[in-house]
């Protein structure tokens, strides 16, 4: 786990902030350094205080969509984003994307997948909530053209996802609370439904549909 991480979280919603608050109080590595509701508040508290990390809705109180959040990473370039959302729409999906803003977590989160994208994130890696992959496939347009992609399930899609960030067999058991063998299973049933034989050819799939593209992956 990741230590002393210092968040600042900027959200209207009273039970989201204060379960956040309530989730991150433990001795988990990650402290809560304020929450505020309004950008001017947002502001002085990323120039006064050394925020690691911005859990942040972009239709939180006062924010003006994501030109502000563009503001705010053009002035704050060593600060991770997550962002937390009750949905998004496809544009918006694609925009945060071009923002750079590569790890997003719906509100529904268990507390697993919040310090699942928490760590992610503080590490300097991508995290999607497993719903949204399928709007980044749809964004790129290939799900609709490509019968093989609509093949693979939610599970499947976020193994190609992990495969594709450079995550072991191994890693992806313990990042998903799963078996190694169950990871195995999986693995065998991707490369059967794509045609493919190796990782390399995996992602070299997975290059040519688009969604490391889309997704940003490093290889």
């Amino acid at each position: 786990m990741p230590s002393d991480i210092k968040i600042l979280i900027a959200d209207s919603q009273y039970l989201i902030t204060e379960s956040l608050k309530h989730i991150l109080q433990d001795d988990s590595g990650f402290h809560v350094i304020n929450v505020v509701m309004e950008k001017s508040e947002l502001m002085r508290e990323l120039a006064k205080e050394s925020i690691s990390l911005l859990i942040i809705d972009p239709s939180f109180t006062e924010l003006s969509g994501f030109s502000d959040l563009k503001e705010i990473k053009n002035a704050n370039p060593h600060l991770q984003f997550l962002v937390i959302t009750n949905g998004l729409t496809r544009n918006e999906m694609l925009e945060l994307n071009i923002l750079g803003i590569n790890n997003i977590l719906l509100k529904t989160a268990g507390r697993e997948e919040i310090f699942e994208a928490l760590t992610a994130t503080s590490k300097g890696k991508k995290y999607y909530s497993n719903e949204l992959l399928d709007m980044l496939f749809e964004i790129n347009g290939k799900k609709g053209s490509n019968e093989e992609t609509g093949q693979l399930t939610a599970s499947e899609m976020e193994i190609v996802r992990l495969i594709s960030e450079g995550l072991t067999t191994k890693e992806i058991a313990s990042r998903k609370y799963i078996s190694f063998h169950t990871v195995i299973t999986h693995r065998k049933n991707i490369f059967r439904k794509l045609g493919v034989t190796s990782i390399s050819e995996l992602i070299m799939y997975a290059i040519r549909s688009g969604w490391i593209n889309i997704i940003e992956y490093h290889i």
